[in-house]
């Protein structure tokens, strides 16, 4: 069976050149990897990528869209490009394995969603889940306590690239709006539904796992960007913003007693 690992990328060069990296060191077999370029700037753009000498099937196809968040049109973009029976859809800051690899080889269903847990990917593309490393990119102290688990996220999956396509990817109403997050997974799991047993969903304990490089709100801050590795696109409207958590946290305080003759 045949994979392509689509990833959008934007603003992040130093990130996607240690995926290249780590990707240098699986087993590649079958499978292809797909970079799609969303209207990086022109100096933080993948163009250097070029320079890395690659031993596995690898494109770099460029949108030069310059809207803000049109993440979901590059997905698509990349799944209609790619040649694999099964596309894994993952985002810059995933990091993908090579046990995740193998059930994408050998499914099991039809789509296949990810267990989370924290990790990076040091300057030479290695793996590293070592905790004083994960402390300095800032990962909160509340996931160590759970193992480095991170809540799994909507829009990372496996799945079969003709059933991806053929109910339209995710969804692009909202590009180029500015709007985040714009959820553009939810039609997608909603015609998902409507399919019912005809399809088949992994979404308990088989489902492989994908890790994450700590940033945003896994470290504590909204706006919180790890040595500059990645884009802010997606926080520069939060700056300074209440989380929706933060907003029901706030209206349930009580107001503090002023008692002027105390």
């Amino acid at each position: 069976m045949k994979v392509s690992i689509v990833t959008a990328h934007y603003n992040s060069p130093e990130i996607a050149r240690r995926q290249v990296l780590h990707y240098n060191q699986m087993d590649m077999t079958d499978c292809e990897v797909i970079f799609i370029d969303d209207g990086s700037d022109e100096d933080r753009n993948i163009s250097s990528l070029s320079d890395i000498d690659v031993n596995f099937n690898f494109y770099v196809y460029e949108t030069h869209d310059k809207a803000p968040w049109t993440q979901p049109k590059a997905r698509n973009y990349g799944a209609g490009l790619a040649e694999g029976d099964y596309v894994i859809c993952a985002d810059i800051d995933h990091i993908i394995v090579q046990e995740t690899l193998e059930v994408a080889k050998n499914p099991i269903g039809d789509v296949i969603r990810f267990r989370r847990q924290a990790a990076v990917l040091d300057e030479d593309g290695n793996f590293v889940q070592d905790y004083k490393i994960l402390k300095q990119w800032g990962l909160l102290n509340r996931y160590f306590r759970r193992n480095l688990r991170l809540p799994p996220h909507g829009n990372s999956y496996i799945f079969k690239r003709d059933l991806f396509l053929s109910l339209g990817g995710v969804d692009e109403r909202y590009c180029g709006t500015g709007r985040y997050p714009n959820r553009e997974e939810i039609r997608l799991k909603r015609k998902l539904k409507e399919l019912g047993d005809s399809v088949t969903i992994i979404d308990d304990d088989r489902r492989p796992w994908i890790y994450m490089m700590p940033n945003g709100k896994y470290c504590g801050d909204r706006d919180y960007n790890p040595f500059g590795y990645f884009h802010n696109l997606s926080r520069e409207r939060n700056i300074g913003r209440l989380t929706n958590k933060q907003k029901r946290r706030k209206k349930n305080e009580r107001p503090e007693c002023n008692n002027p003759s105390a």
